[in-house]
């Protein structure tokens, strides 16, 4: 403990659980909850949920899981490096998708579309909710009973901010640095992890990303230190890596310098600032937005990408018509909370857990006449 910088986020400073435990005798508080998502329902779910490619375009691709896992790698080293505290980082990066509705974002923004007038749906929003009421470990208390911290950052993470399950979070005008640091790694993450996936599947080659520059620095690089022999996927590879670990080195030595301006002595501080401090320099932030573009244009936008993103939107969609019109066919235990919850916010929690798989199949039960039930 002695080891943390001034400005990190320390255990013994949390705000505790909501029903107070005892302590565990040889784990701290945010190591508990690092455990108690990794044990979660919710968590194994994200192994068939879709990333960017539905779960069952390739057995290789990043589901939510494989890039929920990289984005804690990254930010483990991050928060190592700026001697912030590494299990809070990690426990926050572990739980930062856990709201996620099958099919990625085609599947959040049909729930969204299907809620528009029953209290709406964002996926930081239900992962607060799947932590603090939907899973039930426990037999003393709903939810999984996390630390105030883990739960402010998937709140703070939220785009709505209005909402009643988030204003509480809202006293300062920056999350700690821990959850900045997971925050940007995360994006971090997925930029590179996405063009490893488009490449690798064949929705996109090398050429198409000759309208990033730092794509093309990196690539240069991996060319100029592998052996000429290496081959393509080698080569494609090592420029994953070097693009990353450009990201990462960047990210560290500007938020080094930004700590270091701010010249600020104590977390409170730090929290109360205009705009974050773990954040990539200018120049790094010019050419990562630049990226993004391209990836939209070459990726995102794909019409294999946009085919599979349209079908999970339909299949969401039209399940929610049908379990709010007939909420008969819902299992016993969601029929049970209809009273309490409201009927379409129980039917959105019930998609919303599904995998894509699952989902699927809850669509061929209900729609195939020939599909056994």
């Amino acid at each position: 403990m002695e080891s943390l910088s001034p400005l990190a986020m320390k255990t013994d400073l949390s705000k505790g659980r909501d029903y107070p435990e005892k302590d565990h005798p040889f784990r701290n508080s945010y190591q508990r909850d690092r455990d108690r998502i990794v044990h979660a329902t919710a968590f194994r779910r994200l192994a068939h949920k879709t990333q960017v490619l539905v779960t069952h375009t390739s057995d290789h691709h990043r589901t939510r899981l494989t890039h929920t896992l990289e984005v804690a790698q990254i930010s483990r080293t991050v928060a190592r490096q700026l001697h912030l505290n590494e299990d809070l980082t990690e426990a926050i990066a572990l739980s930062h998708d856990l709201g996620h509705p099958p099919f990625g974002h085609a599947g959040e923004y049909a729930l969204r579309d299907c809620m528009v007038n029953h209290g709406g749906f964002e996926h930081n929003r239900h992962a607060l909710r799947i932590v603090e009421e939907l899973e039930y470990p426990y037999a003393n208390y709903p939810g999984l009973n996390l630390t105030w911290e883990v739960r402010e950052a998937m709140a703070l993470h939220s785009k709505v901010p209005d909402c009643p399950e988030v204003k509480k979070y809202l006293k300062y005008k920056q999350p700690f640095l821990e959850a900045q640091v997971a925050d940007t790694c995360d994006s971090l993450a997925y930029n590179a992890h996405d063009i490893d996936d488009a490449i690798s599947l064949g929705i996109i080659e090398f050429s198409d990303l000759e309208g990033s520059k730092i794509w093309k620095m990196a690539f240069a690089k991996a060319q100029e230190v592998l052996p000429k022999e290496a081959t393509a996927t080698q080569t494609q590879l090592g420029a994953i890596r070097i693009l990353i670990d450009m990201h990462v080195y960047d990210l560290v030595e500007n938020t080094r310098k930004n700590i270091s301006f701010a010249n600020a002595t104590n977390l409170e501080q730090v929290r109360n600032m205009e705009t974050s401090v773990v954040c990539h320099s200018p120049e790094i932030e010019e050419l990562k937005h630049e990226l993004g573009a391209v990836l939209k244009q070459k990726i995102y936008n794909n019409f294999r990408v946009q085919r599979m993103a349209n079908k999970g939107a339909r299949f969401v969609k039209r399940l929610f018509l049908e379990f709010s019109e007939n909420p008969l066919q819902l299992p016993e235990r969601y029929k049970t909370r209809i009273l309490n919850q409201g009927l379409h916010r129980t039917v959105c929690d019930y998609i919303a857990g599904m995998t894509d798989r699952f989902a699927q199949d809850e669509y061929m039960k209900i729609f195939n006449p020939y599909f056994d039930v």
